[in-house]
């Protein structure tokens, strides 16, 4: 029938050694592609952390060392780690911190932030962006001043019941004060939306005038 005759053509089409090899060359273009451009996001903050100096400062953000008296003990997900300066903090404070960046010249300067302040902390280099966390591997889930939503979505399932999760990063009032993508930016209430399954300890919106920014504390409560 009508329908036998349309399967057939179309595996036949597959079985096409010419379309064979046009999918494999379309999905290596693909890929390649992707390949490049994290390759190139990757060469961008490697150049952009290769100095001296410490681009976002030493000291960890003022949320964070405000409200570290609330959080559990143990294992700290430090997610785009950077130079390191609140995944140190917390490793001050007696937490184990696993920090990850995609740039290796970041964490080596994170290391040595570690190595001055008298702690160690363990790193490493990942792609976020094809990155999946493991579920219920973490207490503490620390994420500031980096955007991907996709990823912020598991940090929930990634956290043991009782985890929390601490971020912080820019939100739309920002733009008044500063050339910055709308896309990197929170709405409003956006991380109020994004972690509502989970009980909320800490929220502030900030903004001197200068910069503006959201903050969220919140608990993955017990099943």
């Amino acid at each position: 029938d009508w329908s036998s005759d349309v399967c057939s053509s179309d595996l036949k089409s597959f079985r096409d050694p010419k379309h064979i090899l046009a999918l494999i060359t379309l999905f290596l273009l693909v890929s390649s592609s992707v390949a490049f451009a994290h390759s190139k996001d990757k060469d961008r903050w490697d150049n952009k952390y290769d100095t001296e100096v410490y681009l976002f400062g030493e000291k960890p953000i003022p949320f964070l060392v405000e409200n570290a008296h609330l959080l559990p003990k143990g294992k700290v997900l430090d997610i785009a780690m950077g130079e390191g300066r609140n995944g140190v903090y917390l490793a001050t404070q007696g937490f184990d911190v696993l920090g990850l960046d995609i740039s290796a010249t970041g964490l080596k300067k994170a290391h040595r932030l570690a190595e001055k302040n008298n702690v160690t902390i363990e790193t490493r280099v990942v792609d976020l962006e094809s990155f999946t966390l493991a579920p219920n591997s973490y207490d503490v889930i620390l994420c500031t001043y980096y955007m991907q939503r996709n990823l912020f979505k598991q940090f929930q399932s990634a956290l043991k019941p009782g985890g929390m999760i601490v971020v912080e990063t820019y939100n739309v009032d920002y733009l008044k004060y500063a050339r910055f993508s709308r896309k990197w930016a929170l709405d409003t209430n956006e991380l109020l939306d994004i972690f509502k399954g989970m009980r909320v300890i800490r929220y502030q919106d900030y903004d001197d005038g200068k910069e503006a920014y959201s903050s969220i504390i919140a608990e993955k409560t017990s099943p």
